[in-house]
Protein backbone atom coordinates (compact mmCIF):
# COMPACT_ATOMS: atom_id res chain seq x y z
CA UNK A 1 0.00 0.00 0.00
CA UNK A 2 1.41 3.82 -1.15
CA UNK A 3 2.11 6.10 1.77
CA UNK A 4 -0.31 8.93 1.16
CA UNK A 5 1.24 12.42 0.56
CA UNK A 6 0.34 15.70 2.52
CA UNK A 7 0.48 19.75 0.80
CA UNK A 8 2.49 21.34 2.88
CA UNK A 9 3.37 24.96 2.18
CA UNK A 10 6.76 26.68 3.21
CA UNK A 11 7.61 29.93 2.41
CA UNK A 12 4.94 30.11 -0.20
CA UNK A 13 6.07 27.10 -2.28
CA UNK A 14 3.79 23.77 -2.10
CA UNK A 15 5.25 20.41 -2.13
CA UNK A 16 3.47 16.71 -1.90
CA UNK A 17 5.14 15.33 0.85
CA UNK A 18 4.74 11.63 1.24
CA UNK A 19 3.37 10.68 4.65
CA UNK A 20 1.58 8.17 6.82
CA UNK A 21 -1.63 9.41 8.76
CA UNK A 22 0.01 9.05 12.39
CA UNK A 23 2.72 11.38 11.33
CA UNK A 24 1.07 13.71 9.69
CA UNK A 25 0.73 16.26 12.83
CA UNK A 26 4.38 15.95 13.54
CA UNK A 27 5.18 16.94 9.90
CA UNK A 28 2.69 20.30 10.06
CA UNK A 29 4.19 21.21 13.04
CA UNK A 30 7.80 20.75 11.43
CA UNK A 31 6.79 22.98 8.38
CA UNK A 32 5.36 25.23 10.52
CA UNK A 33 8.88 25.72 12.50
CA UNK A 34 10.85 25.76 9.30
CA UNK A 35 8.60 28.24 7.76
CA UNK A 36 8.73 30.60 10.56
CA UNK A 37 12.89 30.35 10.54
CA UNK A 38 12.80 31.14 6.57
CA UNK A 39 10.28 33.70 6.87
CA UNK A 40 12.83 35.51 9.45
CA UNK A 41 16.00 34.82 7.51
CA UNK A 42 13.81 36.62 4.41
CA UNK A 43 12.87 39.46 6.24
CA UNK A 44 16.51 40.53 7.57
CA UNK A 45 17.19 40.41 4.32
CA UNK A 46 14.58 40.46 1.15
CA UNK A 47 17.11 40.27 -1.30
CA UNK A 48 18.40 36.58 -0.37
CA UNK A 49 17.06 33.81 -3.15
CA UNK A 50 14.87 30.87 -1.88
CA UNK A 51 17.93 28.24 -1.79
CA UNK A 52 20.26 30.84 0.39
CA UNK A 53 17.09 31.68 2.84
CA UNK A 54 16.45 27.60 2.84
CA UNK A 55 20.31 26.82 3.59
CA UNK A 56 21.15 29.37 6.52
CA UNK A 57 17.44 28.45 7.67
CA UNK A 58 18.55 24.93 7.75
CA UNK A 59 22.21 26.07 9.58
CA UNK A 60 19.99 27.82 12.42
CA UNK A 61 17.76 24.73 12.84
CA UNK A 62 20.92 22.21 12.88
CA UNK A 63 22.74 24.41 15.15
CA UNK A 64 19.75 24.76 17.52
CA UNK A 65 19.70 21.09 17.50
CA UNK A 66 23.29 20.58 18.21
CA UNK A 67 23.65 22.92 21.06
CA UNK A 68 20.51 21.26 23.26
CA UNK A 69 21.24 17.79 22.24
CA UNK A 70 24.88 18.41 23.51
CA UNK A 71 23.01 20.24 26.78
CA UNK A 72 20.90 16.91 27.21
CA UNK A 73 24.00 14.65 27.17
CA UNK A 74 25.74 17.20 29.77
CA UNK A 75 22.86 16.25 31.54
CA UNK A 76 22.37 12.73 31.77
CA UNK A 77 26.69 12.58 31.99
CA UNK A 78 25.50 14.50 35.40
CA UNK A 79 22.61 12.64 36.15
CA UNK A 80 24.33 9.52 35.56
CA UNK A 81 27.16 10.72 38.05
CA UNK A 82 24.95 11.61 40.80
CA UNK A 83 23.08 8.50 40.79
CA UNK A 84 26.53 6.29 40.98
CA UNK A 85 26.79 8.60 44.07
CA UNK A 86 23.56 7.64 45.30
CA UNK A 87 24.35 3.94 44.83
CA UNK A 88 27.76 4.20 46.65
CA UNK A 89 25.89 6.02 49.25
CA UNK A 90 23.23 3.26 49.89
CA UNK A 91 25.86 1.08 49.79
CA UNK A 92 27.75 2.03 52.27
CA UNK A 93 24.58 2.60 54.42
CA UNK A 94 23.64 -0.89 53.87
CA UNK A 95 27.15 -2.21 54.71
CA UNK A 96 26.84 -0.27 57.50
CA UNK A 97 23.18 -1.81 58.54
CA UNK A 98 24.94 -5.43 58.31
CA UNK A 99 27.39 -4.39 60.95
CA UNK A 100 25.62 -3.03 63.26
CA UNK A 101 23.19 -6.27 63.19
CA UNK A 102 26.42 -8.56 63.42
Amino acid sequence: MATPSITITILGRDYQIACPPEEEEALRRSVRYLDQQMEQMRNRSASLPYDKIAVLAALNITHDFLKVSQEANAKEVASLRDLKQLEKKIDNALIAGRQIEI
